[in-house]
């Protein structure tokens, strides 16, 4: 099926295939993403010792905010194509498309430059210790030279899903899944070069998947594809990307600015091991995270494309059938973290005093998973229709507004259990405020026309 084709049955084909169609290669794409992720932790737990997961934890909210960048780009771009295709509007698509390739490059340099010049106290300042910077220091300035890459890459993935190629999305993400997995043992174990070669193995896979996805736009058959004079800057789409983009931004950047209160938190009322299972938390949620948010990933050109052509009924269904899957999956990741705690723990590692102390953190944090899928699928829908101001509100709810207050009081009366428990606690809340957003939004779809039936049926 041609570009054209595959983007114009958004609006008409059945719901549960196209859900189907842009979904299942998103989750494949994003459940081999977060395996990308959690085999650096595996294989440095394993082969390079408890204190180097310790200084790949800091990392973490390090990551986040470069991540955080890349996202405001490459979401506000993916969003703004399928509004733009939605309104047949192939013109201005084509000039986003080349504005994302001038956006990553900019602001991935600026990145990597302030990072660079200020690496150690930034390290520290997300709970690095002495025994730990080494490590954190050695792991971030690979992947800080390779930031310019890591933006592109996974801007131009979200295109490829906008533009009506999920399949081509889920391959290039797949492929980076096996170069790293190949090369991290090779350059960890066999040449003997540590984190810093779980670092090398990461942006290595990534500059063969971007050199792919770069073929892929070269081919001027595609809807829309890399073509001269749309590389210069519009300030209107550059406004519109980044004003769709803040919210993905801010959700990251508030992550970030959260993961490094829990560090801090953590090695108040613990040590260094409490830092090191934090990450292994954090891996396991950020797991089944990305299984959601390839969900969202199918669910948001669907609803975009629809909101777009005004088919508010469309919109609604696939919000729905999107909320059912999420909520499913959040529940797995429920029976992983909470009964399965201590064979999900020994995965990372064979420490059994971190064992011990991932086990408690994955127990607490993560029993009121199951509310995470409703709540995430929740502020992607307003984000995937450009309604941003809600999405920014919904996005920053979980991550400041409840979980920040939690943070600083739970822990005064329960010490290190207390920054476990903040998590479910701040899931708790946030779910409630996006319910009631949800339900304000329905009621404005069905002053546009949406009948009681079609709120119900969610097979059409």
């Amino acid at each position: 099926m041609d570009g054209n084709k595959a983007t114009l049955e958004l609006g008409t084909e059945n719901m549960n295939k196209l859900m189907g169609k842009y979904a299942i290669p998103a989750i494949i794409a994003m459940t081999a993403a977060a395996l990308y992720n959690m085999i650096d932790s595996i294989f440095i737990g394993h082969g390079v010792g408890a204190m180097a997961m310790t200084g790949l934890s800091v990392t973490f909210p390090f990551m986040n905010l470069a991540s955080a960048f890349g996202a405001m780009v490459g979401v506000g771009a993916a969003t703004l194509i399928s509004v733009k295709l939605g309104q047949k509007d192939y013109k201005n698509a084509q000039k986003v498309l080349g504005n994302v390739i001038t956006l990553n490059i900019i602001i991935g340099l600026l990145f990597t430059v302030v990072s660079f010049i200020f690496l150690e106290p930034i390290l520290y300042l997300f709970g690095a210790s002495e025994a730990s910077l080494g490590y954190a220091k050695e792991y971030m300035e690979i992947i800080l030279l390779g930031n310019v890459i890591t933006h592109s890459y996974f801007a131009l993935n979200a295109v490829l899903r906008a533009s009506g190629h999920p399949k081509s999305a889920m391959f290039a993400t797949i492929f980076t899944v096996v170069i790293n997995t190949i090369l991290d043992p090779i350059f960890i174990f066999y040449f003997e070069w540590g984190i810093r070669g779980a670092a090398i193995a990461t942006v290595l896979a990534q500059v063969l998947a971007l050199i792919w996805q770069c073929k892929f736009f070269m081919n001027n058959q595609n809807l829309i594809y890399f073509k001269k004079g749309t590389y210069r800057l519009n300030k209107y789409i550059v406004r519109d990307i980044l004003a769709i983009g803040l919210s993905p931004f801010l959700m990251n950047a508030a992550a970030s600015f959260i993961v490094l209160f829990i560090n801090h938190s953590l090695a108040t009322y613990g040590d260094d091991y409490y830092i090191a299972a934090y990450g292994i938390v954090n891996r396991v949620s950020f797991f089944f995270v990305m299984i959601i948010m390839g969900l969202n990933q199918g669910m948001q050109p669907i609803a975009g494309y629809n909101y777009g052509a005004k088919q508010y009924d469309r919109v609604t269904k696939i919000l729905k059938l999107t909320i059912k899957w999420a909520t499913l999956v959040a529940c797995f990741g429920f029976i992983f973290g909470y009964f399965l705690s201590d064979m999900t723990a020994s995965i990372f590692t064979s420490d059994e005093g971190l064992i011990e102390i991932a086990s408690r953190g994955l127990s607490i944090a993560m029993c009121a998973f199951p509310l995470a899928g409703f709540q995430m699928v929740t502020s992607n829908f307003f984000q995937s229709i450009g309604l941003a101001k809600k999405a920014i509100f919904l996005s920053l709810t979980r991550q400041l507004l409840f979980l920040l207050p939690c943070l600083y009081f739970l822990p005064f009366a329960f010490g290190v259990d207390g920054v476990w428990a903040s998590m479910p606690a701040s899931d708790v809340i946030a779910s409630v405020v996006a319910g009631l957003f949800l339900w304000y939004q329905f009621r404005e779809f069905k002053k546009k026309g949406v009948t009681d039936s079609e709120f119900i049926d969610t097979n059409k």
